[in-house]
């Protein structure tokens, strides 16, 4: 038996399919992924993710400790509510994981890490923070759910079960920021390449939150849907796309990496200014579109016609475009034109700029 979050029971009497997720007992779906999945980019969805883990930076040397924890600059944040993406390295440049921070104040940053990696995560900025001898605390806010509502619908579904003063505000929220909503936090994020809310709420108060979209016609949706979403939205899933074998520049990453102000020492910085130095990434990662008839999936082999060989990171049939589509990390010279070795057939696909698709529409053409 995994780890369970407050909506466990919650999925099982919705006739949820549950799953192993990093060791956590997850809804993959409550029927047909694909009805989820076109409820979000048509409607509105919902997914619980309390599995991830919210990460309070507390403390006089918590900017401090964050400029040099993360590859990204949160020099950029000054506004309260003010969210970043950015990956954590190791000093090899390899990814440890890859989470949003957000800044409420001068002494008190959010971060929200990855389920699979939460213990691990947790123990390096631990760690980080000993060894730099800074004043602040890493406190891991177990007692904290989280609900992601994601979909055209999705922001006047949450607005409705605010409080009247809250909800004019929460609405005019920019994407890539947050409020606080009295006991909630109300951030316009999210991974699934349509509009929405991420709220982070107590755990008692999860279920009853969780009824109350679903009757406002928000429907319940699982990772199965989740994972198409963000594939065609062409967004990363660690462990597939990038891990801490393989460093942001060869994971399609390299606009999260900030070398500017060129004075900021941060892990993995000389590690990447090496990669630079001496050419490039040798490998980078693109979007695949299939030409032919079968389904692409992680692993494959991609055969390059310029020469080489790379790989299908994450791979999957989309619902949107009613092909099948991928991303690979293959040689930095390869073309417009790969072929994928589908059980032992090699099998056309077209490279394509990611995303696939953003707010309903298809950006490829078929």
């Amino acid at each position: 038996m995994g780890r369970r979050t407050p909506l466990f029971n919650t999925h099982v009497a919705l006739g949820a399919r549950m799953v192993d997720f990093g060791g956590w007992d997850m809804p993959v779906n409550y029927g047909s992924q694909i009805d989820e999945h076109h409820r979000v980019r048509r409607g509105a969805g919902m997914f619980d993710v309390s599995h991830m883990c919210v990460v309070d930076i507390r403390g006089p040397d918590a900017r401090r400790f964050l400029s040099f924890l993360l590859a990204n600059d949160v020099g950029k944040l000054r506004v309260s509510g003010k969210a970043l993406y950015s990956c954590m390295l190791n000093p090899e440049g390899g990814v440890l994981d890859d989470l949003i921070v957000y800044f409420m104040n001068e002494q008190w940053f959010r971060v929200v890490v990855n389920a699979g990696t939460r213990e691990s995560d947790i123990a390096w900025m631990r760690a980080q923070a000993r060894e730099e001898s800074l004043r602040l605390e890493v406190i891991e806010r177990v007692d904290l759910a989280m609900i992601a509502v994601q979909g055209p619908q999705a922001r006047e579904r949450v607005a409705d079960l605010l409080e009247p003063a809250e909800r004019a505000p929460t609405l005019a929220l920019e994407p890539f920021f947050g409020r606080e909503c009295g006991e909630w936090f109300v951030a316009r994020t999210g991974y699934t390449g349509e509009d929405g809310f991420e709220i982070v709420l107590p755990l008692e108060e999860a279920e009853s939150t969780w009824r109350a979209l679903q009757a406002a016609g928000v429907a319940p949706c699982g990772l199965g849907a989740r994972d198409t979403l963000r594939l065609e939205a062409g967004m990363n899933l660690y462990g597939n796309d990038m891990d801490t074998t393989r460093n942001p520049l060869e994971s399609g990453l390299a606009w999260t990496v900030a070398l500017e102000p060129a004075d900021r020492a941060f892990v993995g910085r000389e590690a990447l200014e090496t990669v630079k130095a001496t050419g490039g990434a040798p490998f980078k990662l693109v979007g695949l579109l299939l030409e032919e008839r079968g389904v692409l999936r992680a692993h494959q082999k991609v055969l390059v016609p310029e020469g080489g060989e790379g790989e299908v990171t994450s791979g999957t049939f989309s619902p949107t475009l009613e092909r099948s589509i991928a991303f690979a990390r293959v040689p930095r010279h390869t073309g417009a034109v790969v072929q994928v070795d589908i059980r032992g057939k090699p099998l056309s696909a077209r490279v394509v700029k990611l995303p696939f698709v953003r707010h309903g529409r298809i950006l490829i053409d078929l």
